[in-house]
């Protein structure tokens, strides 16, 4: 006890301010408002939205599409995300004389691995009448509906969509329209190897030129 009491003769001045300090710290904490968890979620919650608001979009990238039909140069062109059916046909070098654009929705937001069909005057897209890209193949539940196919601009899958001609027809088609040029008419079709008056007259209705 008599140390004690030495030690509180010889420090108790530096005591009694170090109390005083303790107490007003702990009173300055005691009025401090406390964060709450749900304050501290909607400031983690502010963060990250602040954060996925300044990331950069990555929804652009590119489309291709193959770009067919009556165009001057059709072939397979690579266009920025969100384009349109007319910024495919203006990459293919424009229409020909002849292209029907009325059939054409030059509007169109394409998609990737897309079709764009560009028919001619009389010659109707197949599986739809005012789509501005049309895919190859018909569409579906369009069974019952006749598609009408230009022998002097169709592809080889548009070609085999007709009933009796298959892969070896359409390309002895394809054959005969490089080495004479483009068809006069229907008939001209029984020139070709594996085609008669009859499988001719078969088929007439869903064939134009």
């Amino acid at each position: 006890m008599e140390r004690v009491k030495e030690l509180w003769e010889s420090y108790r001045y530096q005591l009694l301010i170090l109390v005083a300090v303790v107490g007003l710290v702990g009173a300055w904490l005691l009025k401090r408002p406390a964060t709450s968890p749900n304050q501290l979620d909607q400031t983690l919650a502010m963060s990250s939205t602040g954060s996925m608001m300044s990331a950069p979009s990555t929804n652009g990238g590119q489309v291709c599409v193959d770009v067919k039909g009556a165009v001057k140069h059709p072939g397979i062109y690579k266009l920025k995300g969100g384009a349109r059916v007319n910024e495919a046909v203006a990459a293919a070098g424009g229409t020909i004389a002849n292209a029907d654009m009325k059939q054409v929705n030059l509007a169109k937001q394409l998609a990737d691995a897309e079709v764009v069909y560009v028919p001619v005057n009389g010659e109707t897209i197949p599986g739809t009448s005012t789509a501005g890209a049309a895919s190859a193949g018909p569409t579906a539940g369009s069974s019952s509906q006749t598609t009408t196919v230009n022998l002097n601009t169709a592809t080889k899958e548009q070609l085999c969509q007709i009933t009796g001609i298959g892969d070896k027809k359409a390309d002895l088609i394809l054959q005969y329209r490089e080495q004479h040029g483009q068809f006069k008419s229907v008939d001209e079709l029984k020139q070709v190897s594996g085609f008669g008056d009859k499988s001719v007259e078969k088929i007439r209705d869903q064939l134009a030129v």
